[in-house]
């Protein structure tokens, strides 16, 4: 299977399955001298791993990072960084009904019909358990953003099914489970996420990512667009249907003298374009906006088809998020940062500054 490695200078491949032993990272390229310990990545993983609240899966993982290389002295060596995340609480059997019978909305017939022979447990490499070892990946990227530019990279949900969350405050998302910018919205999301358990369904949700602090001059024309490369990441999340960066659809209906941004001697009047133009960072924060789909493991018996053709019924047990949005938004901060070190690293490679 190609297309596990993630990026051009700052490169990270990602490796394992859902129920395997372990998961984990390699990261080649980050530049020597980074303090780094496993304490600063345990951090992200932390924030990502499952069982943490009754609104998301009940599988019981640590999630617990060892770094295997790279690190010397408690400092990057500028070698390759070898992540391993072990896998502690798999239950194979949830998913004996699901040998040869295709999960409607996974990826289970995709990947037979390519392979013709695929991992059943847990959706094997397609499951979003293997967004554990870019998280961690994305915490090394975050710390060198930081310590180079002083970049704060930051997410939170805007919107949970039917039910418009609003911002309030940056100092209310780490207080509660959703990840909410309002903590006052807590209850409510509850209330609606508890109902949604006892009718064994799922939901979708929306959510925001801001870099702030990100130097001008970053992204590549024409194929090397730092929004185009930002949207390509993004859409490779689990679940993930649609990426709007600034205004994103809401520029249909506006006009050039709304959208376009004025620029004064102190600096642009407004943001609309989220921070990048031409595919090039302006120095404004960057902002980025995912759909995400309702999760498609439900125990609401759905018809598919098996390996043979046959139609059937079928119901998915075992332990799933009831909204994977939830759990998302440390996994697209990871993204947003990898992505912006390697295109920093690019930036100093061919201009020879920041």
């Amino acid at each position: 299977m190609s297309a596990n490695t993630l990026g051009t200078l700052f490169r990270v491949t990602n490796f394992g399955e859902s129920h395997g032993p372990a998961i984990g990272a390699v990261i080649d390229g980050c530049p020597p001298g980074l303090p780094l310990s496993a304490e600063d990545i345990q951090i992200e993983l932390d924030r990502r791993r499952p069982g943490t609240s009754r609104h998301v899966t009940q599988r019981q993982e640590a999630d617990q990072v060892e770094i295997l290389s790279g690190i010397y002295e408690g400092r990057t060596t500028g070698t390759p960084i070898a992540l391993l995340i072990r896998n502690t609480d798999q239950r194979s059997k949830d998913y004996g009904n699901l040998l040869t019978t295709f999960r409607p909305g996974h990826a289970d017939y995709t990947y037979w019909k390519k392979f013709q022979h695929r991992d059943p447990r847990g959706g094997g490499r397609s499951s979003a358990r293997l967004t554990a070892p870019t998280v961690a990946a994305g915490a090394i990227a975050k710390k060198w953003l930081s310590h180079t530019f002083g970049t704060v990279i930051r997410g939170y949900m805007s919107q949970l099914g039917p039910i418009l969350i609003p911002f309030k405050s940056w100092d209310d998302v780490p207080t509660n489970p959703f990840y909410a910018a309002d903590a006052s919205m807590v209850p409510e999301l509850e209330q609606y996420m508890d109902a949604l358990r006892k009718e064994g369904d799922s939901i979708g949700a929306r959510l925001e990512v801001v870099a702030e602090h990100v130097p001008p001059g970053l992204g590549e024309p024409i194929y090397g667009r730092l929004d185009a490369e930002l949207a390509y990441v993004m859409m490779g999340l689990n679940a993930v249907k649609g990426v709007e960066v600034g205004d994103g659809f809401e520029s249909v209906s506006q006009k050039g003298s709304q959208h376009g941004d004025a620029i004064t001697a102190k600096g642009f009047e407004t943001n609309h374009a989220g921070g990048i133009l031409g595919g090039i960072s302006s120095g404004q924060p960057i902002r980025v906006s995912l759909a995400i789909k309702p999760t498609s493991s439900i125990r609401i018996q759905r018809p598919t088809i098996n390996e043979q053709g046959e139609e059937l019924q079928i119901q998915t047990l075992g332990r799933h998020d009831p909204c994977v949005g939830i759990r998302a938004t440390p996994i697209a901060e990871a993204l947003m940062a990898i992505v912006l070190m390697d295109q920093a690293l690019r930036q100093r490679g061919q201009c020879g500054h920041w």
